[in-house]
């Protein structure tokens, strides 16, 4: 958890407008503008930059990353899934002889996958990654989503909400925690002094 007691969660939506399905990212947090949402949840559209995803997170202000986006998912066009990304497994991070033979990051077209993988190159951190995801039906160049899809997207929204209000309260808890320790730790050098 960040250092200020308070964490934070960030609610990141991925995907290109232009091709069809991969915009649900996008619209599940156009949607979530007009939420009321608890204290420390940003929510931001990040659309193809996931470059810019990546550089913000190295600032470390956020403890929880909520990422949305089109996924394959094998499994029918619409279905939603929550993954959670497990950081500390060491496909995550490039060794020096990987750098070498891996592709230059594309700043307009980065899937969650590699956001994450230049954020750990970079020497970033975040404590906690969420994936909500749906199986797209269409990729194809339009700027509307697939029928699927877009029934998807109210029940995407309200799992969102869902997951960053029980992110928040988890953050809140914790920080309510660490001030206490540290309050009785001071109490403690105090008192001995």
């Amino acid at each position: 958890m960040n250092g200020d007691g308070g964490g934070r969660v960030l609610v990141a939506g991925i995907g290109n407008i232009f091709l069809g399905d991969d915009a649900f990212g996008v619209e599940v947090v156009r949607r979530l503008r007009d939420t009321v949402l608890p204290t420390g949840v940003e929510v931001s559209d990040y659309g193809i930059r996931g470059m810019h995803l990546a550089y913000d997170l190295l600032d470390a202000r956020h403890d929880v990353l909520v990422m949305v986006d089109a996924l394959p998912l094998d499994e029918p066009p619409g279905t939603l899934a929550v993954l959670q990304v497990d950081l500390d497994d060491p496909g995550w991070t490039l060794r020096p002889a990987d750098v070498l033979e891996a592709p230059a990051a594309d700043g307009h077209g980065m899937d969650p996958e590699s956001v994450l993988r230049l954020l750990r190159s970079l020497g970033g951190r975040v404590d906690r990654v969420l994936v909500v995801g749906c199986q797209p039906a269409v990729l194809d160049e339009r700027m509307e989503l697939s029928a699927p899809v877009a029934g998807a997207v109210d029940e995407a929204v309200r799992t969102v909400v869902g997951i960053a209000r029980e992110e928040a309260a988890r953050l809140a808890t914790a920080g309510k925690q660490e001030i206490s320790r540290r309050s009785a730790a001071e109490r403690g050098v105090t008192a001995d002094a």
